[in-house]
């Protein structure tokens, strides 16, 4: 099993103390940076584990640091805590290989099945056929039109946009939404797109 270690990278330290005091309690070790600058001087002697990582903080924001280090080969698994998350912020996150996209304030349960999704990548860092097969079963269980809403998502386009492109009211967007998060045994917009993108969906994000 991957080893229980997480990098916290939040410029507010009142959120690096609680994580941190958060996840002590489920003996889960802790580095804490205040920016990407000072995770990436870190980085060369810092441990293999996850990494949460916030979106907006001065200097590099969060998603130019995760497009940074998945180009530079890093393995480590992200995922993204923000109060300021939107579903083209999303998307991009989850292309760039994020592991989840929490929003702030969450819950230990969400953070805690997030983290173990951390450590089963890092354990079984690509997916399997037959995980790429249970996907696309998934998605094969789709009307086509809780298909379209979900090619939208995958596009990076909010409600509002995917009702107008379909011609359809923002309120039928998020029954057909929700009806696919339903059929896709989704918790949450992030294993939604998880699971579109493990079966080939591959829309670009605005």
């Amino acid at each position: 099993m991957a080893e229980r270690l997480a990098h916290i990278i939040d410029d507010d330290p009142q959120i690096r103390d609680s994580l941190a005091f958060m996840l002590s309690a489920e003996g889960i070790d802790t580095t804490r940076h205040d920016c990407a600058d000072a995770f990436l001087a870190a980085l060369p002697g810092l441990r293999t584990g996850c990494i949460l990582l916030d979106l907006r903080m001065p200097g590099m924001p969060g998603q130019q640091l995760q497009k940074h280090l998945h180009a530079k080969g890093c393995r480590m698994p992200v995922i993204i805590i923000t109060g300021h998350g939107d579903i083209a912020s999303a998307v991009t996150a989850m292309k760039e290989g994020a592991i989840d996209f929490i929003q702030k304030p969450f819950s230990r349960q969400d953070l805690m099945a997030a983290l173990d999704a951390a450590w089963g990548a890092l354990a079984h860092p690509a997916p399997s056929a037959d995980e790429r097969m249970h996907a696309e079963g998934l998605i094969a269980q789709l009307t086509p039109r809780e298909h379209d809403v979900l090619d939208g998502l995958v596009k990076g386009h909010p409600n509002k946009v995917i009702a107008f492109n379909l011609d359809i009211s923002p309120r039928t967007v998020e029954l057909y939404r929700a009806n696919a998060m339903r059929k896709l045994n989704a918790r949450s917009l992030s294993e939604m797109l998880h699971i579109a993108f493990l079966a080939g969906m591959n829309g670009k994000a605005i």
